[in-house]
């Protein structure tokens, strides 16, 4: 089934299609437990009239709910996943789910909010559940082959920043000078580093409290495999700390203009990373305009799930997501550090 916005809301007029929809692109024709894991046959606990029943406080449901033929627990497809106790419609979550693995530049709350008439904070709980779901998994391999690495720097202009918040105070100006690190290069703006594997396509971000030898060591030895690794990375002294243990280190002088190299018929650049961290950007300023430091790893994630899977289609992507959503429940008030 091509999956798109007109097929979605042709398929799930009511609750119970979407149920059903969210069922076959989770389990497919196998209900699974969420308690005991069983994939034996499950009992489904038809409604009197065969669409909805009335609950204790006497309104109607359409959620559809299975017993377990092991454990004999009642379940249904939102159990243990990020769609666990939400009060917002099924159908609701189907279409916001696609629309977020659909869109290039990335969703905002405020957006959400008012295409679907939910509350602000509603929609933005919403979206970063959704934002957990695209995770990568856990055990996921080590990166390997020719892998290239940047670092970029997340937050405002200091030409833009209030006069008692720049780094030099001054009454003047902020003078910006060509090929001078001065805007742009704050220390407290938020580093993150990136690293790209050639072969598969697959980008993995993480933010790094300082750019230092030390620290890039630490978090490119987390996500690569150093002694199957060509890192391929720009001419910060940083990187040179992991010579020894990497099969190979070619670099690009980009103070000499140097962008892409030739050597032995390899191209040596890091104009990939340098692509992602202008999608990036660009989404981050025009889309959501803010994003807070503590909240910066989910969106990471998300504009990750987006870049490693733009082979495949709107619909595939979204059919990997329902595939992650398991086991990922997030609750709002670890979310918002209990307020």
């Amino acid at each position: 089934m091509k999956l798109n916005v007109a097929t979605i809301a042709q398929q799930v007029p009511d609750e119970a299609s979407a149920y059903k929809l969210l069922e076959e692109l989770r389990w497919g024709t196998t209900p699974v437990c969420p308690h005991c894991g069983s994939d034996r046959r499950a009992y489904f606990l038809n409604p009197s009239n065969g669409s909805d029943r009335a609950t204790r406080t006497g309104s109607r449901s359409q959620r559809r709910v299975w017993r377990c033929a092991d454990c004999r627990k009642q379940f249904s497809v939102l159990t243990g996943t990020i769609f666990h106790g939400t009060k917002i419609p099924v159908r609701t979550w189907l279409l916001v789910v696609f629309e977020m693995c659909a869109s290039k530049n990335g969703v905002s709350a405020r957006e959400i909010e008012r295409k679907y008439g939910l509350t602000a904070k509603s929609a933005w709980f919403m979206t970063h559940r959704i934002r957990e779901a695209m995770k990568r998994e856990p055990l996921a391999g080590l990166l390997r082959g020719t892998v290239s690495a940047d670092e970029t720097y997340i937050g405002g202009s200091e030409q833009n920043r209030h006069k008692d918040k720049r780094v030099i105070q001054t009454n003047e100006p902020v003078q910006i000078v060509p090929g001078h690190r001065t805007d742009g290069w704050r220390a407290d703006k938020v580093k993150v580093l990136s690293l790209i594997e050639e072969g598969s396509g697959e980008v993995r971000s993480v933010v790094v409290p300082d750019v230092t030898g030390a620290t890039l060591r630490k978090a490119i030895a987390e996500q690569v495999d150093m002694s199957q690794t060509v890192l391929q990375t720009d001419e910060l002294k940083s990187y040179y700390v992991l010579r020894p243990e990497l099969a190979g280190h070619e670099t690009v002088n980009h103070s000499e203009d140097e962008y892409v190299r030739y050597e032995d018929g390899r191209v040596i650049t890091t104009n990939r990373v340098e692509g992602y961290f202008s999608q990036l950007k660009r989404s981050l300023d025009g889309t959501h305009h803010h994003v807070s430091v503590e909240h910066l790893p989910r969106y990471l994630a998300e504009f990750d799930f987006r870049y490693s899977t733009r082979k495949i289609s709107d619909g595939q992507r979204m059919e990997r997501v329902m595939g992650q959503v398991a086991g990922r429940r997030l609750t709002y008030r670890p979310l918002t550090g209990g307020c």
